[in-house]
């Protein structure tokens, strides 16, 4: 069970900035969150990504630079296993950026990946068909009848253009419920509120947002 973040300015900020506040948030989290972490930004038109086995609070983190996009993800490991770095997030490919927190129970789908996140990010891949929207509302659906139970299923896809945030648990509503802070200039998601700051607003659990790159 994972942290999560998104930011997306229309004037580009510290990296260092706001994954300093997602480590403090990720090292004070009920659950570890020190198996690992991970982010992709935009830099000069092209993604860039960071992957290290080490805990966020425990590295170096102003070796990123500026940006207008940052995901970042920090891993708990379910049932503390397989901890290496490949299985870090994000994971992505040619077109999105993917990232997760959750747990799901006896799913009895067929799908290439090393961990469950990785399948998740595949499966739903099979249904675009040209609208991630759709694909993930159906992918979605198929996994939550195919599994035994559902604890929670929390990502972000992130594509050139958009960041597409889906919300579901049927527990721990303080723990998995993720937040938003829209300002004039910035949007932020993230898993929990950053420490002592105001106007967070709850995402509702069992919705789609979409949020559009200003």
């Amino acid at each position: 069970m994972c942290r999560l973040l998104y930011v997306n300015s229309s004037e580009e900020f510290s990296v260092e900035e706001y994954l300093t506040k997602f480590a403090e948030i990720s090292k004070r989290s009920k659950e570890y969150q020190g198996h690992g972490w991970g982010c992709a930004f935009l830099q000069n038109g092209n993604w860039k990504f960071y992957k290290n086995i080490k805990p966020i609070w425990e590295d170096n983190l102003n070796q990123f630079g500026k940006t207008k996009r940052l995901i970042a993800h920090a891993r708990s490991a379910f049932r503390d296993e397989g901890i290496v770095v490949e299985n870090n997030m994000p994971f992505y490919d040619d077109k999105y950026i993917f990232i997760f927190n959750g747990e799901l129970r006896g799913v009895k789908i067929k799908e290439e990946g090393r961990i469950g996140a990785e399948k998740i990010f595949n499966y739903i891949k099979r249904f675009d068909k040209g609208n991630i929207k759709d694909a993930i509302n159906k992918g979605t659906d198929i996994i939550k009848k195919k599994s035994s139970y559902v604890r929670a299923m929390n990502f972000i896809i992130a594509d050139n253009n958009y960041a597409y945030v889906y919300s579901f648990f049927n527990e721990d509503p303080d723990y998995f419920t993720m937040h938003k802070k829209i300002l004039d200039n910035t949007i932020l998601v993230c898993s929990e509120k950053f420490i002592d700051e105001k106007d967070w607003q709850p995402i509702p659990n069992k919705s789609l947002m979409e949020f559009k790159c200003i």
